[in-house]
Formats: C-alpha cells, sequence, structure tokens
C-alpha cells in the first residue's frame, strides 16, 4: 500500500483533522492534498524528488506529507527546534531543492549556509493555497510500495545525523502492525502533541488514525499547560505521550479530566516504574509503553492493552521478530542482557548515501537498535540499558559527541564530556563537564550562549561544571560513568 492511499479509508464526512479550532473532514483533506499536490509537481517536483518540510504541525504539514507521497517523491521533514547550521547540514545531505516552511532562512547571514543562497528554493508551506495548479499526473502502474517515502534524520554518535529511508511499505506496515494491537477506530479522537516530524508522531498519530478513519486532534501551543483542558474539552480517547507530558498530566490533571480517554500510549524512554504507579493511581488506567526507533518506522514493541506489565515495553508487533544477542551475535537465555536485534517490513530500507552504516545496523539482515534489554518468561522485553551515550531529554534524541564537538572548538576549552542526569522534568538532562587550558579562561555563561547560537535549544546542556582535572580509563578515554 501506498501512503497517501491512507487518506481514502475515512468517511468522507468524518471529521479527520482538528487544527486551531476548525475541523476538517475527510473529503476536505483530499481536496487539501489534491491541492498541494498540484500545486508542488508545478513546482517540478517527481517520482524521488527530495522535498524538505520545516514547519510547526498543521493540516498543511498533513498535506504536504499525502501529496509528496502522491507524486512519488520523498519527505524530508526537521526538527522545526534545529538552528540553521544544523537545518543546512540535513538540506545539503539530503539534496533537498525545494524547502516548505513557515518560516523562511536567511542563508547568506551565516557563514555555515551561506552556500544554500539561490541554491535551494523556499516555499511556504501552504503554497498551494495561493494559486491553482493544473491536475498532475497519476502515478505509474510500475511504482510500487518499495519506493522511498521519507528520510526520517537520527542524530548520530559522530555528530553527523544519519537520514533512515523508510518506504511506502515501512510505513504502512507498521501502521497495520499497530492495529492489529491498539485496535482504534473511526469513533477515536486522538490527540498529536508530538511533532510531526517525529517519526513516533507520524505513525501512531496520523499514519495509523488515517488507516481507520479516526479523527486527529493537533495540538501546537506553547502552553503545555493548557493540555489537560484540550483533551478534556475535546473527550479525547487515545493519547501518545513522552514520559514529560505523563508527569505534566500527573501535576495537573484531575481524574475526571482523562474520562474519555481509553488509551494513554508512552513512547520516547523508558519512564520510572513509580510514575506509572502515580498515573494509574490517579487516572484509574494503566499506561501503555512500547518501544521503537526510526530504523523501525518506528514502532518494534507495545504492551497489548488487555494485558499491561507495568515497567516493560510490551511485547513484538504482529510480524516482527525480535531476539537479544550477546557482543558476539549469539542469543543469550530469557532473563539475561544483550542487544536487542529486530526483523521486520517495519525495518528501514538503509541509511541515505551511507552504505557502510547500513550494512552496520543491518548486519545478518538484523537492525541493531543498540539497546540492551531482557526478555521476561512471558516474552516481554525491557530496556535496561543503552550502548550509546544517547541522552532523551523531553522526547528528543540528544548525542553527546556533537556538542562535544562545539565545545572542543570554544576558546580556552582542553578537554570536554557531555553526560546525561536525571530531570524531573525533561526525563534527561545535559551536563557539559569541562577543563581549561593553562593560563586561560572559560565563562561557562558565554560557552552556553555560543552552543545556544549553533544548536537546537534542547540540545544545549542545563549544567555546565568546570573541572580541575577530567578523570580517564586506563585506554585514555574519558571516564564518563565517573563523572556521573
Amino acid at each position: 500500500m501506498l501512503v497517501h492511499e491512507l487518506l481514502y479509508f475515512g468517511d468522507p464526512d468524518h471529521r479527520a483533522v482538528f487544527d486551531q479550532g476548525r475541523s476538517y473532514t475527510y473529503q476536505e483533506l483530499r481536496n487539501l492534498v489534491r491541492l498541494c499536490r498540484n500545486a508542488l509537481y508545478a513546482q517540478g517536483v517527481r517520482q524521488r524528488t527530495p522535498v524538505a518540510i520545516f514547519s510547526r504541525k498543521s493540516v498543511h504539514y498533513i498535506a504536504a506529507y499525502l501529496a509528496l507521497a502522491s507524486l512519488g517523491a520523498i519527505a524530508v521533514p526537521i526538527n522545526s527546534q534545529l538552528s540553521q547550521r544544523e537545518t543546512g547540514f540535513i538540506l545539503r545531505d539530503s539534496e533537498a531543492k525545494i524547502l516548505l516552511t513557515d518560516t523562511p532562512f536567511d542563508w547568506a547571514s551565516q557563514e555555515a549556509t551561506c552556500d544554500l543562497e539561490g541554491s535551494l528554493r523556499q516555499l511556504p508551506l501552504e503554497v498551494y493555497l495561493e494559486n491553482r495548479e493544473p491536475d498532475a499526473p497519476a502515478l505509474p502502474a510500475s511504482f510500487t510500495d518499495q519506493e522511498p517515502f521519507i528520510i526520517i534524520y537520527t542524530s548520530g554518535t559522530t555528530g553527523r545525523p544519519k537520514g533512515a529511508l523508510l518506504s511506502h511499505f515501512n510505513v504502512t506496515c507498521n501502521a497495520w502492525q499497530i492495529q492489529e494491537v491498539l485496535r482504534i477506530t473511526p469513533e477515536d479522537r486522538v490527540l498529536a502533541v508530538l511533532p510531526l516530524y517525529h517519526c513516533f508522531c507520524l505513525i501512531t498519530a496520523l499514519m495509523n488514525p488515517l488507516l481507520v478513519g479516526a479523527s486527529i486532534y493537533l495540538y501546537d501551543s506553547v502552553n503545555l499547560k493548557e493540555i489537560v483542558r484540550f483533551i478534556r474539552d475535546h473527550r479525547l480517547t487515545v493519547l501518545y505521550l513522552v514520559p514529560s507530558l505523563c508527569s505534566l498530566l500527573i501535576r495537573r490533571g484531575q481524574p475526571e479530566d482523562l474520562a474519555s480517554v481509553r488509551y494513554t500510549i508512552l513512547g520516547g524512554t523508558a519512564m520510572p516504574l513509580s510514575v506509572l504507579q502515580a498515573f494509574e493511581a490517579k487516572y484509574h488506567q494503566p499506561i501503555i509503553e512500547g518501544y521503537g526507533l526510526s530504523e523501525a518506522s518506528p514502532v518494534v514493541s507495545v504492551n497489548p492493552p488487555e494485558q499491561v506489565k507495568s515497567g516493560t515495553i510490551g511485547l513484538p508487533l504482529p510480524g516482527i521478530q525480535v531476539k537479544i544477542v550477546d557482543p558476539e551475535g549469539r542469543e543469550v537465555p530469557r532473563g539475561e542482557r544483550g542487544e536487542l536485534l529486530a526483523k521486520g517490513n517495519n525495518v528501514m530500507l538503509g541509511y541515505w548515501h551511507l552504505p557502510e552504516a547500513t550494512a552496520a545496523a543491518l548486519e545478518g539482515g538484523w537492525l541493531h537498535t543498540g539497546d540492551v534489554a531482557v526478555k521476561d518468561a512471558d516474552g516481554y522485553l525491557r530496556i535496561v540499558d543503552r550502548l550509546k551515550d544517547m541522552i532523551i531529554s523531553m522526547g528528543e534524541n540528544i548525542y553527546p559527541r556533537e556538542i562535544e564537538e562545539l565545545v572542543y572548538a570554544y576558546p580556552g576549552i582542553d578537554e570536554a564530556a557531555v553526560i546525561g542526569i536525571p530531570d524531573k522534568l525533561r526525563g534527561q538532562a545535559g551536563c557539559c563537564c569541562y577543563t581549561v587550558k593553562e593560563g586561560e579562561t572559560v565563562d561557562p555563561k558565554a560557552l552556553k550562549k555560543y552552543l545556544q547560537q549553533n544548536l537546537a535549544i534542547y540540545k544545549v546542556p542545563r549544567i555546565f561544571r568546570q573541572l580541575e582535572a577530567m578523570p580517564h580509563l586506563a585506554t585514555g578515554k574519558i571516564a564518563k560513568k565517573e563523572l556521573k
């Protein structure tokens, strides 16, 4: 199945999207997609044309996704919190020639992006509302669901983001796999509070509801404290959240606020058992934890709603195989730790233009997640550690190496290490530890400002600590465990 074909499952007169106080029926959404498709075709978008999207979520973002799919183009959603420098890297790497955006960039204003001036067309996300173009031709019969649909960029441990290339089949297959477990219905009202560039939101709060003709409620206010009222007033039934939002509901909500909710599904990172228990005690329903990664489109496992086991990431979705292996690749007995590997039709085609990284990630035909897990006697999975040093803050993945490279480039810095520390609101926060060259000084406020100019705000460490000496392992590597 092709991604844009999901649009035709819903009843034409049924609400498809609620955005900024306005409802759009499935027929109205189809009309928006048709207009957007025609406009993009008139701008030269064809099969396999990479088109980037940098925008806050809206019904027009959804229309752009589906229009690009219907043209056989490749969508490149960009985290709207990224700096101009970071955005520029993704645009170059993806080879995008068109950027759909609600916030145009001045590329010439920064040396790091001046090469994009004149080589990249920036178009308003709502470009199709300005002019009516002739109907674009249909895709040829030879176009299959194995063609690429989207590049999801994930921060790399080397400081360079990698683009996970997902096909139409990867995405629609994962939407079906989720449906097999959660059984979303056309009567469901699904909250989309996470960004649409986020793979978790893309599949769970957009593609899956479209598959069954449910209603999608976009929440795009910077005031997350109002989310409780939004859920209550619109009688939402399915919530896809990250841990920080669950904690917010515990602090600010009342049991009657979630009276209409039948599922609260958690992704992003594991949640402390005490928080899960506090949520269940307050709202008299469990949080349904799941697990995934962009390379798996993204959902790998989820707790069955009728048999939730708190503290686990549930069971593999139908059609997905998992195994837990030791460093030599041998499967370990149940109850023992090892790296979690996954295999299924949801697993990516590979990393965009990175054959060696693709071969390593998909070695032996299995996706190597980089996460350490345990499988219990009932087959439920639990994530116990990470092979990587990744920090997860407010559901966003942060890789210390990218930050460290910038810190090392700052005058006066001798050594630097970024680690994740517990944070009640964010789950984790970054802490930047550094030493200073002899005879020099570093103002931590100026260092933080420098990072704010070159990184997305959520990547900037919240704490800065100057050390007299950096602890090292016998190999010479910085001992991050000792820093923690």
